[in-house]
């Protein structure tokens, strides 16, 4: 994997264009992977930005549903309640996904 195919589907994911994800994801592209440029995941990604088909697509394709996206603080859990996809906050309980013990609002804190 070439971090630019990952870009590609990192943009792809957000822009909701599923052909071009089941394009990458199908070429081996890891949607777990965190470009250091971006931090973060293709699945929080696609979740705050709304593209509920692309969400399942990833998460019955590899996509870890406990990873925490670095640049939003967010694991998909929570994404996807902040945003209100309720059927994905039960698709990610059904991927074994459970709640943090960290909230997303940890890294505001002043230390």
């Amino acid at each position: 994997m070439s971090a630019g195919d990952w870009k590609e589907l990192y943009e792809a994911a957000l822009a909701g264009d599923f052909a071009l994800v089941r394009y990458h994801i199908s070429a081996g592209v890891n949607p777990n992977y965190q470009h250091p440029e971006i931090m973060c995941t293709p699945l929080v990604a696609t979740l705050i930005n709304g593209h509920v088909d692309i969400a399942h697509y990833l998460l019955e394709h590899g996509a870890d549903p406990h990873l925490r996206s670095e640049f939003d603080g967010l694991t998909p859990l929570q994404a996807a309640r902040m945003h209100g996809h309720m059927n994905i906050v039960t698709l990610l309980q059904q991927h074994g996904a459970t709640e943090s013990r960290e909230p997303f609002w940890w890294r505001w804190l002043p230390i």
